[in-house]
């Protein structure tokens, strides 16, 4: 699925990355704060610090801020968890430090990853599948490494249950952050690793070879 390409006039790549990467962190916040729909152009330019006319020269609508804060959240993300996953040993220990790693980076980025989890369904239709693989992308890599340990004989699961487990690992991550108002109340980040991972394998112990 292409990328979806939002128009600019300027025409120096540089200053174009420059210019949104400032669009998008004024825009997270007021995204957090007021949502998409009730957030307008304006207050996005101001947040900024350009007018309203700049904001127009890297931008044709509202909805291209959004659609550029999810993409560039989903590859924040995505990057991050390239960097942290051991997708080659396929060890037990590897997938729990590959957990507590993903969870540490929805950790470091729970403004941006709480409006993509509530904004995105506002994306376009011909924005929104291709937003959406990006997620699925990653929910594969967990799947990798699952299917590992099962080739190295440390767990043995059928293929529905990869699928789930790997599902349930993404969310559970983003839920430090969507549900971050109660969550967070009650546990540390490190707290809430070692609980959601203990719950996690508490499921498939009987599943797993003894370490």
């Amino acid at each position: 699925m292409k990328k979806r390409e939002v128009q600019a006039s300027v025409k120096d790549e540089r200053l174009v990355k420059k210019r949104r990467d400032q669009m998008i962190k004024g825009a997270v916040n007021l995204f957090i704060e007021k949502g998409f729909h009730r957030t307008t152009t304006r207050e996005i330019a101001k947040a900024s610090g350009f007018s309203i006319g700049t904001l127009y020269e890297y931008i044709g609508t509202k909805e291209d801020v959004l659609y550029l804060v999810c993409d560039s959240i989903y590859d924040k993300v995505r990057e991050h968890l390239q960097k942290v996953l051991d997708t080659n040993k396929g060890t037990i220990a590897g997938l729990k430090q590959g957990i507590t790693d993903y969870f540490k980076v929805v950790d470091g980025m729970q403004d941006e990853v709480l409006v993509m989890y509530q904004e995105v369904k506002s994306l376009s239709k011909d924005a929104l599948p291709y937003v959406l693989k990006k997620e699925i992308e990653m929910v594969a890599m967990f799947e990798h490494v699952i299917e590992l340990c099962i080739k190295n004989g440390e767990l043995h699961l059928p293929e529905e249950k990869v699928k789930m487990i790997a599902h349930n690992i993404f969310v559970q991550g983003q839920m430090w952050a969507f549900r971050r108002w109660s969550l967070q109340k009650m546990f540390t980040i490190d707290e809430y690793i070692q609980l959601q991972t203990d719950l996690l394998f508490q499921a498939i112990q009987p599943k797993i070879r003894q370490e």
